[in-house]
């Protein structure tokens, strides 16, 4: 496992169906070594703070595996490392086998995965076109984000090493399906509702979709 792209930007308005809209969803690749903070990397910034950012979503991290079904989706179209507003760009993660509790190290710093990526309309802008935002979360491919534990630096070229895997055994993947399209899987929606590792606001989400909540 491997981080290939460390990707960072800083807020800008760009006027979008006649609005002027701040965001920071434009990254690009830095070189070098980069200071990781509790809250985002050197030289990255988030625009909203009520739905970006924040202790649980410090960092972002995309999978480079998903870059080839893109380019298949979106012909085309250039998709440098970055495009999808991700801080880091890995190889080998992926949401199928990453746990929401898990621990990872990169370079001198370590991170906790807290949840799955829910794109906006920022990502609409990104590309151009806001069909993205559901082609994006119909394919699953949502990322993970990232809380800082320890605080450190990373560079490109790092190893990416599994301290701890979670031992409730929910994935990333586990809980955008049932996002998506598995409100009928009870017994699932009660473990990911009682995950501690998963934030309160997502818990709460998939709480008032029990049957019997109180049981």
């Amino acid at each position: 496992m491997k981080l290939l792209s460390i990707n960072v930007g800083l807020p800008r308005e760009i006027e979008w169906k006649g609005k002027l809209v701040r965001t920071s969803i434009f990254k690009a690749p830095v070189p070098g070594r980069v200071r990781v903070a509790q809250l985002n990397l050197e030289g990255d910034q988030q625009s909203d703070l009520s739905v970006h950012g924040g202790v649980d979503k410090a960092v972002y991290a995309y999978p480079s595996e998903h870059y080839p079904f893109w380019r298949r989706e979106l012909p085309g179209m250039d998709l440098p490392w970055g495009v999808f507003g991700e801080n880091l760009t890995t190889e080998g993660l992926l949401e199928e086998t990453l746990h929401i509790g898990d621990r990872l190290r990169v370079g001198s710093s370590e991170f906790l995965v807290t949840q799955p990526r829910m794109p906006c309309f920022k990502l609409g802008i990104r590309f151009g076109r806001p069909d993205i935002v559901k082609r994006f979360l119909q394919s699953g491919r949502s990322g993970f984000y990232f809380a800082v534990l320890q605080e450190g630096e990373v560079a490109a070229g790092d190893s990416i090493e599994l301290l701890k895997q979670d031992e409730h055994g929910v994935t990333v993947a586990d809980v955008v399906n049932l996002y998506r399209n598995d409100a009928n899987n009870q017994d699932t929606l009660r473990r990911v509702s009682e995950l501690p590792s998963l934030p309160n606001n997502w818990r709460e989400y998939f709480r008032k979709r029990l049957w019997n909540p109180d049981d």
